[in-house]
């Protein structure tokens, strides 16, 4: 029996930073053949430019579209669109130009995608602020996303390490908004957001923990009341309904438990109560998700590393999770 394997395509980052290196050196590794048919889409120069930062060489064909792929080829599959130079763009650095291109790559990708042409999109590395002076002029690669692909409803940030994977009830927001904004809504959405997408990469009874607002929990009252009226009966409420859920868990003790195995996933209330843990202790093989769109994205947590551009140093091993990743989420949804 033949095994179908998903349909990823691959965006090589914005070229300012190490994206096309990272990415030429996972596909001359040929890691990924038996997990997933990955198609690199953007411009051949940017490849070509990523080949000669890693130091390696790769094969390469050109297709005028997905379905036009003979994947019993060797060669790596490009469907070149030949919309970035890299000799006019400055590396190392943000760039409102590289940004723009990046955002394009990118529309023309989940183009592909709503069209049943992809089944998953994995991107290497981005520039928030190049995507923005680059006139996508969006909060995060996430809610621009979510516009694209005409979202309605919730949906977040999963940020996933070896050990545990963490969700948010808010995210690219100023701290004294994101406060405003913990709702038992948001609250309930994030916790149900977890368990459905926990479930998708083959967890059938996920753990959720929910992490404190407030220091020491509130110490009861003495330092903030959330805990009491909003977030310990929302939990309760959600845990009824059977998903596995608890908290309120300081967040001073909620990344320590879940480290020795207590938890499979994290629900935080803000960006950096989860960023902070997740990026000590998995810099190079973390892996963000855009969890609850009708169209899978997953890409390195790491940045674009401007100061290690064109030196040959960067790891691939946080997109190459990122692949794994956005394989697994893929398959889960196929009937």
């Amino acid at each position: 029996m033949t095994v179908c394997i998903p349909t990823i395509g691959l965006m090589l980052g914005d070229m300012t930073g190490i994206g096309p290196e990272i990415s030429a050196k996972l596909l001359a590794s040929g890691a990924m053949k038996s997990v997933a048919r990955v198609v690199v889409i953007g411009d051949a120069r940017v490849l070509e430019l990523g080949c000669k930062d890693a130091g390696v060489s790769l094969d390469w064909k050109t297709y005028p579209d997905v379905d036009a792929i003979d994947w019993s080829r060797d060669e790596v599959a490009l469907i070149d669109l030949g919309n970035i130079d890299p000799s006019r763009i400055k590396r190392g650095e943000v760039s409102a130009e590289s940004g723009r291109l990046t955002g394009e790559t990118l529309k023309h990708m989940i183009d592909l995608s709503l069209a049943k042409k992809l089944d998953a999109i994995c991107f290497a590395s981005l520039n928030k602020a190049a995507l923005h002076r680059g006139g996508w002029k969006y909060h995060d690669e996430h809610q621009m996303f979510a516009a694209l692909t005409q979202h309605s409803g919730f949906f977040g940030e999963m940020n996933v390490i070896k050990e545990f994977s963490t969700f948010r009830v808010t995210s690219h927001v100023a701290l004294r908004v994101a406060i405003d904004m913990i709702t038992p809504e948001r609250i309930t959405a994030a916790i149900g957001l977890a368990d459905a997408t926990l479930r998708a990469t083959g967890i059938s009874q996920p753990r959720i923990a929910v992490a404190a607002l407030n220091p020491h929990g509130g110490e009861s009252g003495l330092f903030g009341d959330e805990e009491i009226r909003i977030i310990k009966p929302t939990i309760d409420k959600v845990r009824a309904t059977g998903v596995n859920c608890s908290g309120p868990v300081p967040s001073d003790a909620i990344f320590l438990k879940a480290l020795k195995g207590e938890y499979d996933g994290v629900v935080m209330m803000y960006h950096d109560q989860g960023q902070i843990a997740t990026k000590l202790l998995g810099f190079n093989q973390g892996v963000t998700v855009t969890a609850g769109l009708k169209t899978v994205f997953t890409t390195p947590a790491h940045g674009t590393a401007f100061d290690i551009v064109g030196q040959g140093k960067a790891n691939p091993g946080a997109l190459e999770q990122a692949l794994r990743i956005a394989a697994k989420l893929a398959a889960a949804r196929r009937p």
